[in-house]
């Protein structure tokens, strides 16, 4: 166990059973992970109580993504020994992003209890209406019928300091680009393969789709930080 983060990280404050309620997971399965080195060790703090922060949630949200896609405990490690050590929260969610990108759209009927265990938090009748309206809930009956791909994208967005109305018109500037860059994508493949016979396209389309998919990933981010980048110096020069 460590005593001594690092000066760049956020200074941990979670319990193990604060972790474990946040991921939506049990004490046990936290201290496993530990065990089997897919989480780092906590900072120990006074009266020796280890002490979690946002990476390791970002880990277990990403592990988490991994189970869902299938993938054996076995392989889940050998996954995430591939990252480097220095991941920070913002990295791993990146890794995250990508591993959901493949999951096939589900929606599944779940209780009003088993959506706030999945959601690894309680939903208050608030957070269900802007949940609705985020389109990744909708009432059924007693229940809820929910979109598990965007389920915890969803419930990061109730803690955002964005009003609703911002947070769905970012929605539909997402959904319109991505649709459009999608299909000049896809009419671009199409001129390569016109002449090749339909092996060749499944072929293409195999290795293309998480290329482009990775490829769409780190060029927003980039141009979102440079944004950014420009938005602060422009405020910090009007200040």
């Amino acid at each position: 166990m460590t005593t001594d983060p690092s000066p760049d990280a956020e200074e941990p404050t979670l319990t193990v059973d604060e972790l474990a309620a946040r991921a939506g997971v049990t004490v046990r399965t936290v201290r496993f992970y530990g065990t089997r080195g897919l989480l780092p060790p906590p900072v120990i703090g006074p009266r020796r109580v280890g002490h979690y922060g946002r990476e390791h949630l970002a880990r277990l949200a990403l592990i988490e993504e991994l189970q869902h896609q299938g993938m054996t405990l076995a392989a889940i490690e050998r996954y995430m020994q591939q990252l480097p050590a220095e991941l920070s929260a913002h990295d791993l969610a990146i890794h995250r992003a990508v591993v959901a990108s493949w999951a096939p759209d589900v929606v599944e009927r779940v209780t009003r209890e088993e959506l706030r265990r999945r959601a690894g938090r309680a939903l208050s009748d608030d957070d269900l209406e802007r949940l609705a309206a985020m389109d990744v809930v909708r009432r059924d009956g007693d229940g809820y019928r929910v979109d598990l791909g965007l389920l915890r994208l969803g419930v990061a967005l109730l803690d955002v300091p964005l009003s609703q109305e911002a947070i769905l018109a970012s929605r539909k500037v997402l959904i319109e680009h991505s649709r459009s860059a999608a299909h000049e994508l896809s009419q671009l493949f199409r001129g390569e393969v016109a002449q090749r016979d339909g092996q060749d396209v499944k072929s293409l389309s195999a290795h293309m789709e998480p290329l482009v998919v990775q490829a769409l990933l780190t060029t927003f981010q980039r141009s979102l930080k440079e944004e950014l980048r420009e938005w602060t110096s422009e405020v910090g020069g009007a200040s």
